[in-house]
């Protein structure tokens, strides 16, 4: 009985080795967000955050528009209708939302604050400096990687 005992100690070990990193991968979907004549950024989106906005904007990928600009932060209107979903009015630098006000995805890559509140996603996590130089009317689009 030792044995079995061990050996299942040993296969619930294993199995939670597995469970986390696929938990992981699932929960930290990596996306790129290219910007015309600027450059690209990376980024993912965090499913815990905001479940079911997420998981809409990942079947939506790939996305593309036109970028707006609001203080330090660079948007664009999206097909996504979403209500709030742990609406924040606070964001971070860095942060990636979805607006459900203006159907938009956000980058803030800098101090400002959203216009309303906004549904956290993600963050960007190489290149947040690119949207400090995006020209408004520039293509943009977000794509998983």
């Amino acid at each position: 009985m030792r044995t079995c005992l061990g050996n299942v100690s040993a296969r619930n070990s294993e199995s939670e080795e597995l469970s986390e990193s696929t938990s992981t991968s699932v929960s930290r979907i990596p996306i790129k967000i290219i910007v015309e004549k600027s450059g690209e950024a990376q980024g993912e989106l965090i499913r815990y955050l905001a479940p079911r906005t997420v998981d809409t904007i990942i079947r939506t990928l790939p996305m593309e528009g036109r970028v707006a600009l609001w203080k330090e932060e660079v948007y664009f209107e999206t097909p996504v209708i979403m209500g709030g979903e742990k609406a924040k009015s606070k964001v971070e630098k860095g942060d990636l939302a979805y607006w459900p006000m203006g159907k938009a995805f956000c980058v803030f890559y800098g101090e400002s604050q959203p216009y309303s509140p906004v549904n956290i996603i993600g963050k960007v996590t190489v290149n947040l400096e690119l949207f400090a130089k995006v020209k408004s009317g520039s293509v943009i689009r977000v794509e998983r990687v």
